[in-house]
């Protein structure tokens, strides 16, 4: 079955970056769309940005210009280059790829 493991995630200052993984197995990674989610209490899961096969990337608008999703085919991973992190962006990130989730990743951003 298909297994998505996030990390990467961890405290960071505001103004911080880092960088997310998902390591999918149990699926032909590359003819997937795979996106990025999060998830703050109490709200929607939402969309941050995603890929498609054909590697068109799509972003949210809060966070164009700072992330940048990408994927290795090869590695069957994908990543979340994440930059000028903010306090509001405290948040569990998580990969979906076919309608399946990761556990997801905590990212704490300090003011």
């Amino acid at each position: 079955q298909v297994q998505l493991v996030e990390s990467g995630g961890g405290l960071v200052q505001a103004g911080g970056s880092l960088r997310l993984s998902c390591a999918a197995s149990g699926v032909i990674f590359r003819i997937y769309r795979v996106g990025w989610y999060r998830q703050a209490p109490g709200k929607q899961r939402e969309l941050v940005a995603d890929i498609t096969s054909g590697m068109s990337t799509n972003y949210a608008d809060s966070v164009k210009g700072r992330f940048t999703i990408s994927r290795d085919n090869a590695k069957n991973t994908l990543y979340l280059q994440m930059k000028s992190l903010k306090p509001e962006e405290t948040v569990v990130y998580y990969c979906e790829l076919g309608g399946c989730w990761g556990q997801g990743t905590q990212v704490t951003v300090s003011a």
